[in-house]
């Protein structure tokens, strides 16, 4: 298992509903906590490790959470600002604007359904990798100054892909 880089199609996919939720799903999923954790992230998407599924890992203060299907039910009126980089896009981090609060909910590697509200990082990193499942980069979000801040570092990173760079290198 290895991490996609920026310019693989996979990424601006929108992933597909796990159907069940079996040994195969859960040992991925442990295989994906065991690459995140050696890339030093906070989350990982099925699709950045090239699997168009609707699931990601999350982990923070020691805690992982696996989550499958997962749907926001809620979103507080509060925006905060914070800094976001992302294993897909490595060496671009920049601010992004983020509701501080979510409602959520989703299946755990159990298949049992869990629904919290989440705050702080857990609410940053959900968000990040739900949209990673919708197709979307974090790039994406980014004000038009920002854009054009990293607009060079990701044309690089596109360059390489095209160049046949298609996985993150962890030994780098």
């Amino acid at each position: 298992m290895k991490i996609v880089l920026y310019g693989h199609p996979t990424l601006r996919q929108k992933s597909e509903k796990v159907d069940v939720v079996d040994d195969n799903v859960r040992e991925t999923l442990d295989e994906m906590v065991a690459l995140m954790r050696k890339a030093n992230g906070v989350g990982l998407a099925a699709n950045q490790v090239d699997i168009a599924k609707r699931f990601f890992v999350l982990e923070h203060d020691g805690v992982v959470k696996k989550v499958i299907n997962p749907e926001i039910l809620e979103f507080s009126d509060e925006i905060v600002d914070m800094e976001e980089g992302c294993l897909s896009i490595p060496g671009v981090f920049k601010k992004v604007n983020r509701p501080a609060k979510i409602k959520v909910k989703y299946l755990n590697e159990n298949g049992k359904e869990v629904v919290e509200e989440l705050e702080e990082m857990w609410s940053r990193a959900f968000q990040h990798e739900f949209d990673h499942i919708e197709g979307i980069l974090f790039t994406d979000k980014l004000s038009v100054m920002n854009k054009r801040l990293v607009a060079k570092k990701l044309d690089v990173l596109k360059r390489d892909f095209t160049k046949g760079r298609i996985y993150r290198d962890l030994d780098e």
